[in-house]
């Protein structure tokens, strides 16, 4: 199986993109719904977050916007948050990958596949991309968002242009919805052909 990652820096329109893909039939691992599920009622990682990180935990689970600012400025936290969560995405994953093993390829949607090191065995990186102020318009529309919490989330990420160079496929979301649909056919189109199916 061949196996690609999917990442694009906040507001790109990646979550969009990863629905084409499941449209087309490809099996993807969403990074952050399965933290949403492993942070969630009664998630596995309920009681270890709140243990570290007292009060950021409720009866509907992690509560995200104590848990951000109490790890959002604060590299520690931040990385002791990490310690306790990728490795069990990582183990979700693995998971996923074995359930899939007979498809001729699947997709990782990881948000921060370059800022945290992308997982060992990708035949590629598929990176989601849009203009500056297409992008800064989608995430301001957000719900409790900011523009000081969207420039400190930025500054955490690489930045878009970086992304772009690093990629192996790019899929720009900037355009209209129907071109960024025939894009992802005709990269899933591409990619089907290289696995052989």
């Amino acid at each position: 199986m061949n196996v690609y990652g999917l990442t694009g820096s906040i507001g790109m329109g990646k979550s969009a993109v990863a629905a084409m893909l499941r449209k087309e039939g490809v099996p993807v691992f969403d990074a952050d719904a399965e933290v949403h599920r492993l942070q969630g009622p009664g998630g596995a990682l309920v009681p270890v977050i709140e243990e570290r990180f007292p009060g950021t935990t409720g009866p509907g689970g992690v509560d995200r916007q104590k848990l951000g600012a109490a790890v959002l400025g604060h590299p520690e936290e931040l990385r002791a948050l990490e310690h306790i969560v990728h490795p069990a995405v990582a183990k979700s994953r693995e998971s996923f990958l074995r359930r899939h093993r007979a498809r001729p390829m699947a997709v990782l949607d990881i948000p921060l596949l370059f800022e945290k090191g992308p997982p060992k065995g990708l035949s590629g990186v598929i990176v989601v991309t849009a203009p500056a102020w297409k992008q800064r318009k989608r995430v301001l529309r957000r719900p409790g968002m900011t523009v000081e919490k969207f420039n400190r989330i930025k500054k955490l990420q690489v930045p878009d242009a970086e992304k772009r160079r690093r990629a192996d496929y790019i899929i720009d979301t900037g355009t209209t919805f129907g071109r960024t649909r025939a894009a992802v056919r005709r990269l899933t189109a591409c990619l089907s052909r290289r696995a052989g199916r």
